[in-house]
């Protein structure tokens, strides 16, 4: 399973793909998370870190799955809980709650900046923080795009 810890906070608030209602206070959560380009590099590091470490467990897939269906308070506490998930934090600068809130932040304000998801209720993006994905697009995506190539074995 590609992009199995980057990509665990969108796919809970996405629920997977299938037609949700995210929590109000998440989604206002990622409305008022102001992306920058600091902080983008500090997320995009922490990504990568993080996936290698999810996808570098045995039971990895299990994980995962079980994760997106947490809510936001147990997704939260099980990555507090996690000695190693807290390092690779600490070591870009970010709290939990900043991973969690501000990967999907700048996964979905990246996708909104590309035109993907267009009209889609599940992509939510501040106007500014899609205004700073398309400023950046260029410089961030093909950091997104190596982290979403990262697989087992990898």
């Amino acid at each position: 399973m590609r992009n199995a810890m980057f990509l665990l906070p969108v796919f809970a608030v996405l629920g997977c793909g299938q037609p949700t209602q995210t929590a109000p206070e998440t989604r206002q959560a990622i409305l008022d998370y102001k992306l920058t380009l600091e902080r983008a590099n500090q997320l995009i590091p922490a990504m990568e870190a993080m996936t290698k470490y999810v996808v570098s467990l045995p039971d990895y897939a299990e994980r995962v799955r079980k994760s997106v269906t947490m809510p936001p308070a147990q997704r939260l506490a099980q990555i507090e809980n996690d000695p190693k998930a807290m390092a690779i934090l600490k070591q870009n600068g970010l709290t939990a709650r900043d991973y969690l809130v501000g990967v999907p932040a700048l996964l979905m304000a990246l996708m909104a900046a590309r035109g993907l998801g267009a009209g889609s209720s599940n992509i939510i993006a501040s106007p500014a923080n899609v205004e700073f994905a398309k400023a950046h697009l260029a410089e961030l995506k093909p950091k997104v795009d190596a982290v979403d190539g990262i697989s087992p074995g990898k």
